[in-house]
């Protein structure tokens, strides 16, 4: 099941950059935090009793994936890039892949933040489940941004 697999490569993150930064940690735990959020959502405990989660569950996920993806924006992707020109090729090619992804985030947040409602409930199964692909999409290009980051620590370590 993907989501598991999801939920297993932030472990493996974790045991292979953890200790980097602690910005970088305290960034994949918020990570783990929301795709155990995700996966509850999504229907692990929701699809044999075919109900839907509750307004505030919604409005906690959505809170909880705006701030994964503000810190993402505004305090890590930059601190990943180096400003040589192996970083800088990398930043033009995964920062408008990044980008898309947001904009998924975004509109799905749009939809369901503060409005969880019968009539946009019917769209929220295949929603989330969009919103899970991009995310996986998302933290696979997130996670070459660390592993680029970890290579320049361990260069400028062996130096």
């Amino acid at each position: 099941m993907r989501k598991f697999r999801v939920l297993n490569q932030v472990d493996i993150a974790r045991q292979r950059w953890g200790g980097a930064s602690n910005t970088i940690d305290n960034w994949l735990d918020e990570r783990r935090q929301l795709l155990i959020q995700y996966c509850h959502l999504a229907g692990v405990n929701y699809q044999s009793a075919n109900t839907l989660p509750d307004e505030t569950e919604v409005n906690e996920f959505c809170a909880l994936l705006m701030d994964y993806l503000s810190v993402g924006h505004f305090e890590v992707y930059e601190m990943l890039v180096s400003d040589d020109e192996d970083g800088q090729a990398l930043k033009q090619e995964l920062f408008p892949k990044i980008s898309a992804t947001t904009d998924q985030a975004l509109d799905f947040n749009d939809q369901f933040a503060e409005g969880f409602t019968p009539d946009n409930s019917r769209n929220f199964e295949l929603a989330i489940t969009n919103l899970g692909e991009a995310l996986d999409d998302r933290f696979e290009l997130e996670d070459r941004l660390i592993q680029r980051m970890h290579g320049l620590v361990n260069d400028s370590v062996t130096s």
